[in-house]
This record gives C-alpha cells, sequence and structure tokens, in this order.
C-alpha cells in the first residue's frame, strides 16, 4: 500500500470528515441518520470497500472475500455469501411491507436500522 493509499483510508475510516462529506439529499432522505464511514460506503460506494480502493490502485484486486464477485456496495447488499445470515434478517424486514429487492432510497429512508447488521459486519 502507498503513502497515499494508507492517507486515504485514514480519510475514509475518520468519522468527523466521513460525516461532513457525506449529504444524502438525491436519496431523498426524510431522517436524520448518523452518517457513519460504512453507512455513506453502502450508499454511495464510496470508501473503505475494495471496488473504490482498487479504482486508485491502492489494492490489487476488487474482490471479495467470498470469492464470487467485486466487492461493491451492490455485491455486499445483495450477493456476498459472507453476510446472507445478516441479509436474511435485512430481507425479512424488507418483505413485511416491500417487495425484495428494495432500493437504497427505501433502504436509506425505511429500513437504515435493518440495513446497519449489514453495513457493520463487511471487511475488506
Amino acid at each position: 500500500m502507498t503513502v497515499n493509499g494508507a492517507l486515504l483510508i485514514s480519510l475514509y475510516t475518520n468519522k468527523q470528515a466521513y460525516a461532513k462529506y457525506a449529504t444524502f439529499k438525491h436519496y431523498g432522505l426524510k431522517k436524520k441518520i448518523n452518517a457513519t464511514p460504512n453507512f455513506t460506503t453502502m450508499v454511495t460506494g464510496h470508501g473503505n470497500i475494495k471496488s473504490h480502493l482498487h479504482k486508485y490502485k491502492i489494492l490489487d484486486s476488487p474482490m471479495c472475500s467470498c470469492k464470487s464477485g467485486e466487492q461493491t456496495a451492490d455485491h455486499i447488499l445483495y450477493d456476498c455469501k459472507l453476510l446472507e445470515q445478516e441479509r436474511d434478517s435485512l430481507k425479512a424486514a424488507v418483505l413485511r411491507t416491500e417487495n425484495w429487492p428494495v432500493s437504497k432510497n427505501k433502504f436509506i429512508n425505511k429500513f437504515h436500522k435493518n440495513l446497519k447488521k449489514i453495513y457493520e459486519q463487511y471487511t475488506l
């Protein structure tokens, strides 16, 4: 990892910097949500996620640890084999009132507490 890579990862894990950086107006956010680095990464696809870090040549590979695809926000939310249990819980909450899969807009506005279980578990 380069010095610039270490600096970028450090910036992405700084909660204060991330909370100031993160705006979700284009998602129609109607609630005040604590914009943690992991939450922001899941919503924007930017941050401490392999596909994003690979794009800037900080990591050699964008592949997820589950080996079934690139580690993108959508892969983590909908496909990652390592997060099946958390996804099943999220899916159960969604299916009470919506069809699966739901948009990120719905995740943010309606299911952000359930979504938290997934974004707190993903790792590089």
